[in-house]
């Protein structure tokens, strides 16, 4: 590999590489590893690979390592048998993994994941959905009953108490891009005339649920971050609100009860949440709730995006502009960290020539 000599950041970009403190959590840098689904932990349970793969992203530099969607301890969760679960028989395997983040003086949440309506059916079971319908209304799965909600309530409070004794820093709860938790949020799928339905704050009570049980379930300082989206997997036009306000009622409640990180997903960084107003979808969620927040959406995908004359909406100049000004506290990087397990660091110190461009083929390479 070339090796170049190591130069101090931009001063344009400088705060982006330097410690901060967000949430309780004294991160080296405000940089995340987003969490990306791997598929290399047979059984549910994950390797020395998988902990080796962590503690590479932990050395290049991330403050934050963010695993890939783990399922919780629960039949409907999840089909896959490679994706990782937060379960006791995975305990030794995760631990590993923790320690693996630790010795890089990084820090590591479990991202805690049920597929809802995108669980294959498996052994007869139908996915568990909020109405049993898809977004357009055809049949998917089946509606949960009331006793089905306090089942995975109590699974992914189960899971998060297995993560804070495992020594894990905290957990992200996977409330995003179409799966159960967001299938809740979203109107066009939670179609339920019961009080987990209808108007947003409603809608939130699912999750809302799910971070008070999680909380009640480790520590008063055990920090619970919640990611939330408006696009999804099956539709990118989609929203859980239409407006800043409509989103304050879909987040009051999960912030009442407890999160206190707001992951907002977003397919680019740099692209406003709504009409009248630069702000991304984390710059609301920090204006409306007064919660800390992580941006993310391709952020570093091209080298040539990271000088510091780079004339475009999401150069690395723009990120630290928008940073700068306070509007998110951390930085979520997800795919240009497949290739580049040192991005942070190359970036810092100005070696760029050593970044490789996203490319889609780096999903299925693991290292």
């Amino acid at each position: 590999m070339t090796t170049t000599t190591a130069k101090a950041p931009a001063p344009d970009t400088a705060r982006l590489f330097t410690p901060t403190t967000v949430a309780g959590l004294r991160l080296r840098s405000p940089f995340v590893m987003a969490p990306m689904t791997r598929l290399r932990s047979p059984g549910g349970v994950p390797t020395a690979g998988v902990a080796a793969y962590y503690r590479r992203r932990a050395a290049g530099g991330v403050g934050l390592v963010v695993t890939e969607g783990v399922y919780v301890g629960h039949s409907s969760a999840g089909h896959e048998s490679a994706v990782p679960r937060l379960v006791p028989e995975s305990a030794a395997g995760w631990r590993a993994v923790v320690e693996a983040v630790h010795a890089e003086h990084g820090l590591i949440f479990p991202q805690l994941w049920h597929l809802g309506s995108e669980r294959e059916p498996v052994d007869g079971r139908a996915a568990w959905t909020p109405s049993g319908v898809r977004e357009d209304g055809r049949p998917r799965g089946r509606a949960m009953t009331l006793t089905d909600i306090d089942d995975i309530v109590s699974a992914f409070a189960a899971s998060a108490r297995l993560a804070h004794g495992l020594g894990f820093d905290g957990v992200e709860l996977h409330a995003a891009h179409g799966y159960l938790l967001d299938e809740f949020l979203w109107p066009a799928t939670n179609r339920r005339t019961d009080r987990y339905g209808g108007p947003a704050r409603d809608r939130s009570r699912f999750v809302a649920e799910i971070v008070a049980a999680v909380r009640a379930a480790t520590a008063p300082d055990f920090p619970v971050a919640v990611r939330f989206s408006q696009f999804k997997e099956r539709d990118y036009a989609a929203r859980i609100a239409d407006t800043p306000a409509e989103l304050e009622s879909v987040l009051a409640p999960i912030v009442t009860a407890g999160a206190t990180l707001l992951h907002a997903s977003s397919r680019r960084f740099w692209e406003p949440a709504f009409a009248g107003s630069p702000l991304n979808l984390a710059g609301w969620a920090k204006r409306l709730t007064g919660l800390p927040t992580i941006t993310v959406g391709s952020v570093g995908l091209r080298r040539a995006t990271l000088g510091p004359a780079a004339d475009h909406p999401g150069s690395l100049a723009a990120l630290a502009g928008r940073y700068r000004s306070g509007e998110f506290d951390l930085v979520a990087v997800g795919r240009a960290l497949l290739a580049n397990p040192s991005w942070v660091h190359d970036v810092a110190h100005g070696r760029h020539e050593q970044v490789v461009d996203y490319r889609k083929e780096q999903e299925d390479v693991f290292f």
